[in-house]
């Protein structure tokens, strides 16, 4: 039974969902403000985090930024509809995903199991081997990258997203492809979380010795991971 955090100062919303989603076979933590949730999220394990962004106390952004100096669970952050500066603002931190209220109750459980899918691979599923890309050594099924002797940590999507651009280096990855296989979910038009993942890739990954970009961006189309 996969383990969520709620972290969400509306009450009755929180109720109502706490009821959906034990009724899909999650469990369910609650917190209504920003620092309750924080500690629970740094003292126990979940598998997902549902974070707000208007919360008491902290904010959902001070939360994130907090959280991710300590931990890589997976967040799918909560937004007002309509506010893209949020949505651009989360992802940088280190969302997963962002839903903007009131949302669809079928689509949030989408979401969510398409986050917690693809960050929580099990080893059985996982291929065994370690990959190796020029400098880059990939685990699977320990969900880890080294790169130039280092451990690089990336949250569980921009782990998937690096994993799908290096095995197929040298080769156009289509945005519309990406958003199905990294955040399954179909591209919707001016939704930018792709574009932000792979910015926060982009800085964690050291430089090449030669100097030489990692990954070219084909403006409209997609990206190419540079062999």
């Amino acid at each position: 039974m996969s383990r969520i955090l709620l972290v969400d100062d509306d009450l009755g919303l929180s109720e109502l969902l706490a009821q959906l989603l034990e009724l899909e076979g999650f469990k369910l933590t609650l917190a209504h403000d920003g620092q309750s949730g924080l500690d629970l999220a740094i003292e126990q394990q979940f598998d997902l985090i549902l974070l707000d962004v208007m919360l008491p106390k902290l904010n959902g952004f001070e939360v994130l930024r907090a959280l991710r100096s300590k931990k890589q669970t997976p967040v799918l952050m909560l937004t007002a509809r309509g506010d893209e500066i949020d949505r651009v603002v989360g992802l940088e931190i280190g969302a997963d995903d962002y839903l903007p209220k009131p949302f669809n109750d079928r689509e949030l459980v989408a979401r969510i199991r398409a986050i917690i899918r693809r960050t929580h691979i099990q080893p059985s599923e996982a291929p065994q081997a370690i990959h190796q890309y020029g400098d880059i050594h990939l685990d699977p099924a320990r969900q880890e990258v080294h790169c130039q002797d280092q451990l690089i940590i990336l949250t569980g999507t921009e782990f998937s997203l690096l994993f799908e651009l290096v095995k197929n280096a040298g080769e156009l990855a289509s945005k519309e492809a990406l958003s199905e296989k990294v955040l399954g979910k179909k591209l919707m038009p001016f939704d930018r979380s792709l574009d932000m993942h792979l910015s926060n890739l982009r800085k964690k990954m050291p430089e090449r010795d030669d100097g030489r970009p990692r990954v070219k961006t084909i403006r409209g189309k997609g990206y190419i991971w540079l062999p």
